[in-house]
């Protein structure tokens, strides 16, 4: 049984990786495409880790860090399937609560409660935050939180980030 393992291959090929298998990958794309054909991971290469910003690695959050495709693939239609359930409309509504202060827990337990869905059966977590994003992009919500942790000196890290309704602000 041949072993894959994709990594970067430094040199003057310019953006190449290298396969346990002994392939030489020319770019990204042929490097996701031999991750794909052999069950890997096609965000993080097989390796478990992805670069989540320079200086950062974490466990993979495409295939929950086992480097494996099928992972992959579950995590697609299960976050697939959130967006189908947790609209925009349905976030707007459980915010619509609260006067003052919420954090991005408090609103994913809401939806999750009012959908009666099970923990661990969609990521409600990802799909709610990235809904209260376009929240604060579009200014119904104002972020209230100081970062958790800094990275460099232009990327930070928000662990359970706070928010409060523009109009409830009171300026």
């Amino acid at each position: 049984m041949t072993t894959h393992a994709i990594s970067p291959l430094s040199g003057i090929l310019g953006d190449a990786f290298a396969c346990e298998c002994g392939a030489v990958l020319a770019g990204r794309m042929t490097a996701e495409l031999h991750a794909a054909e052999n069950g890997l991971c096609t965000v993080c290469l097989g390796s478990t880790l992805e670069d989540a910003a320079p200086g950062l690695r974490r466990g993979c959050t495409a295939c929950a860090a086992t480097g494996r495709r099928k992972e992959q693939i579950t995590w697609q239609l299960a976050y697939a399937e959130a967006e189908q359930l947790i609209t925009m409309s349905v976030v707007r509504g459980v915010v619509a609560a609260y006067d003052g202060p919420f954090h991005l827990s408090e609103i994913a337990d809401s939806v999750r409660a009012g959908l009666g869905l099970p923990t661990g059966r969609l990521p409600v977590g990802p799909r709610v935050r990235d809904l209260l994003l376009e929240l604060q992009a579009a200014g119904e919500i104002t972020m209230l939180s100081a970062p958790d942790e800094m990275i460099g000196t232009d990327l930070v890290l928000y662990r359970d980030p706070q928010w409060q309704r523009a109009h409830t602000l009171g300026l």
